[in-house]
């Protein structure tokens, strides 16, 4: 039996690089889908797996071992599905923009949620900042500061012209890191920056709508280039998403991954409170009295509704 990592997943093919230091193409074991995954895709980039050899130099995975974490969002197409964005990572990176496209907070707090569910710590990597004009760097500001304030890193970067990078690279020295967010916030242009020789393809904003064209089209493991001594760190590249649905939270749980909320949801008068109506609720009141950001009210109010799979839909 053959063991391995993950590295690149091109639909039903996966690649996966050997303990002996070879990489090989692979396929899922044909049995291996019927234990009732509900997953679109079973297998994941960073996952360890192991492999029958095949006869024509291929391979099949027949078994993934247990995973550390993994970050999922819902399937766009099947709802009742979910989409495992990479497995066994040490931190996220959200690459987000105030414009050029513009990136939500409410795309922004489902994101961090989900990553709260699946203990996945994440920063928040604020793009092309030689792009900006004064009002949108102080809606940047304000955003930074928001999060900032709930515990997030924030991070803010050009990598147009490398502003920042020096800060960015010693985040992800050591680690594996899965680098997320809409299509056109600049991710292949960070990749490359990062990774002299990555050669990602990027692609130009659509002058009609301001919004990006998906360039990545499938998830890939790479390597970072060492520096001195440093731990090796990877990253995975993932294609650009459009919309963040949550998966398989029940409503109770989601306060507990919204920390500012949850916070505050020690002085309500009920445990199970859930700060939509509620007399005694220290959420509302905090609402009320500008303690908590409307922006993150909102996004908690569209996590609890997440149920009804038409309203989904038509967040998307």
């Amino acid at each position: 039996m053959t063991h391995g990592l993950v590295i690149k997943n091109t639909g039903s093919w996966y690649t996966v690089r050997t303990d002996e230091g070879s990489t090989v193409e692979c396929k899922v074991k044909g049995t291996f889908r019927l234990r009732g995954l509900r997953h679109t895709n079973p297998v994941a980039v960073g996952d360890r797996v192991s492999l029958v050899p095949g006869t024509d130099g291929t391979a099949l995975i027949s078994e993934i071992e247990e995973r550390r974490n993994y970050i999922i969002r819902r399937s766009i197409n099947l709802s009742k599905q979910s989409h495992i964005l990479a497995a066994n990572v040490d931190q996220a990176l959200l690459v987000v923009t105030v414009a050029h496209p513009q990136t939500t907070t409410t795309f922004i707090d489902r994101f961090l949620a989900s990553a709260e569910a699946y203990r996945i710590p994440v920063v928040l990597v604020f793009n092309k900042l030689d792009l900006l004009s004064d009002a949108e760097a102080e809606e940047q500001n304000r955003l930074s500061s928001l999060y900032a304030q709930i515990g997030y890193q924030c991070l803010p970067v050009s990598a147009a012209t490398g502003q920042g990078f020096g800060e960015l690279t010693e985040l992800l020295t050591g680690k594996v890191s899965v680098v997320s967010g809409h299509s056109g916030v600049g991710k292949s242009t960070i990749i490359n920056r990062l990774i002299p020789g990555a050669n990602l393809r990027t692609a130009e904003l659509s002058r009609a709508w301001d919004v990006g064209q998906h360039t990545t089209t499938f998830s890939e493991m790479l390597s970072l280039p060492r520096h001195d001594d440093a731990a090796e760190g990877y990253i995975i590249d993932t294609p650009g998403i459009k919309g963040f649905g949550t998966f398989d939270m029940e409503p109770e749980e989601i306060t507990s991954y919204f920390r500012d909320i949850f916070t505050l949801s020690a002085g309500c008068r009920f445990s199970n409170c859930t700060h939509t109506h509620e007399p005694g609720c220290a959420v509302l009141a905090a609402l009320e009295s500008h303690r908590l950001a409307p922006s993150r009210y909102q996004s908690y109010l569209s996590m609890l509704t997440d149920k009804d799979e038409s309203r989904y839909r038509e967040a998307q």
